[in-house]
């Protein structure tokens, strides 16, 4: 018997087929085959139509069980990841009110900033963990303001997981991870966040039912199945954004357990049983998929938005071929390049470094000395000394990390990234073969969030390596990265 794990993401849908009995990933589908596009009507704004999403989860569906001559009953249950901060509306009968306003879409920064302001600080940092900011409750307090004839029509207001979960099954539902995304939990109530809705005039009829993450939330319905080629009564089993299930796919779930990721953005997403934040600001805090009221886990994120984008940007205009090539030319250089300082932050404002927008900056330029492959090692560099830097912020969080674990990708295939950061925050690193599909699939065939159970998430094959801390570079790396730290801080006391 198998499982499907989707994960719905902004650029496409990928579907996993994971064997129940071994774990094993048998296939991985993407659909489309090109990015999905992405609406901008004003500048900041961020809108995707859902039912496109529904599509591809449905080609990706029939693709995989044609390819691999799976019967629709063999699958017995699937697991939903998706793209977190959305806000999808539909009135009494279902029917979308209006496109998804996305993750990426930042019109509701203000409303979130007044609203921090009004409920106040302690409310903020004790009961939400997390400033209101750009959440999914403040898009949905925008559409109140700005587009009042639809608000009045809402009958729910869901995630992107709990949009696709509707169309396969017909039940409208949410989890408590999913709630506290949208800054819409309490965690001292353990409960519905009344006092962020009473402000922002958002009805509690509005908020789906409430499921367990794991466990059977609903089943597909014949219009499901129609769609999917699934078989009726499948069950949906697992929900949970992309970060969370990443880190469930790469088995993060204890206190002192960190997952990273390296994409075009960096995350370091920690897991800690810690209630207390100093850094809420420049931190968000969401419930883990197998937090508790009694045995609490939550998920520390922080988010470095010029990550991978430099690394690509790097390869391609300075005529690299191919990032093998990157990491071949900056093993030439020494620790530092020769002084050649580079800031990766050029994909937007940073959370981080509390909103300012720091841009991406080349420091220390010697046209004598300075080539290539100088460029390539600052890069790894830059990008490495950005996670140490969000991760000693971290650390000021309440937050020990006894292991970082992440994906096989692009940047910590890298042996100067990983090394680099490693050796600077004195910590394991482990790559996994694993992807956010995969561990919704391996998800979906556990019946509650047993640490027994979920413990075994990670399948013993998925290990690829580790990077340990070297203490013979420990030297040159701290003098390295305190260098660009001075420069980083000065830049950041002339940003307004």
């Amino acid at each position: 018997m198998y499982s499907i794990g989707y994960d719905i993401g902004s650029s496409s849908i990928k579907a996993a087929l994971v064997d129940h009995k071994t774990g094993h990933c048998l296939d991985i589908i993407q659909e489309p085959k090109n990015e999905m596009h992405i609406t901008a009507l004003q500048n900041g704004w961020a809108e995707q139509d859902p039912e496109l999403w529904f599509e591809h989860v449905c080609n990706a569906t029939k693709r995989l069980l044609t390819k691999n001559g799976i019967l629709p009953n063999q699958i017995t249950s699937i697991g939903i990841a998706y793209q977190m901060h959305g806000l999808v509306l539909v009135d009494q009968k279902g029917n979308l009110l209006r496109p998804a306003i996305i993750w990426c879409d930042s019109r509701a920064v203000a409303i979130g900033k007044q609203a921090f302001e009004t409920l106040g600080t302690n409310y903020c940092k004790e009961s939400l963990l997390n400033s209101p900011g750009n959440f999914t409750a403040s898009k949905l307090k925008w559409v109140k303001e700005n587009e009042p004839e639809i608000f009045k029509q809402i009958h729910k207001f869901m995630l992107p997981g709990d949009y696709i979960a509707f169309r396969l099954s017909g039940e409208i539902n949410t989890t408590i991870s999913g709630l506290s995304e949208g800054v819409i939990w309490d965690y001292k109530t353990h409960s519905i966040s009344k006092t962020l809705l009473k402000h922002y005039g958002i009805p509690e009829t509005l908020i789906p039912t409430i499921v367990s993450t794991f466990g059977t939330q609903a089943t597909i319905n014949n219009k499901g199945a129609q769609s999917t080629g699934l078989a009726v009564g499948t069950k949906i089993a697992y929900r949970a954004g992309d970060q969370p299930n990443n880190a469930l796919a790469l088995n993060v779930l204890h206190p002192g357990e960190v997952a990273a990721t390296g994409g075009t953005s960096g995350v370091v997403y920690a897991i800690t049983d810690n209630l207390k934040n100093n850094e809420y600001e420049r931190i968000n805090n969401f419930a883990h998929v197998n937090h508790t009221f009694d045995n609490p886990r939550i998920g520390k994120l922080l988010c470095v938005n010029g990550a991978g984008i430099l690394y690509r940007w790097v390869k391609e205009n300075f005529d690299v071929s191919c990032y093998n090539e990157m990491n071949s030319l900056a093993e030439k250089i020494p620790i530092g390049s020769n002084e050649l300082l580079i800031f990766p932050f050029g994909n937007g404002a940073e959370r981080m470094l509390k909103n300012k927008h720091i841009g991406a900056h080349f420091i220390n330029i010697d046209l004598n000395r300075h080539h290539k492959a100088h460029f390539c090692r600052a890069a790894l560099e830059g990008i490495a000394f950005a996670f140490v830097y969000g991760i000693d912020i971290m650390k000021n969080d309440h937050t020990p990390i006894k292991v970082l674990k992440a994906g096989n990708d692009n940047l910590f295939q890298s042996e100067i990234f990983s090394t680099s950061i490693a050796t600077l925050i004195n910590t394991d690193i482990e790559l996994y073969n694993t992807t956010g599909a995969i561990g919704a699939a391996r998800a979906a065939t556990f019946i509650k969030s047993n640490k027994n159970s979920m413990d075994t998430l990670s399948n013993k094959n998925d290990f690829v390596k580790k990077y340990t801390p070297k203490k013979e570079l420990k030297t040159q790396l701290t003098h390295a990265y305190n260098t660009w730290k001075k420069e980083l801080n000065s830049k950041i006391n002339q940003t307004n």
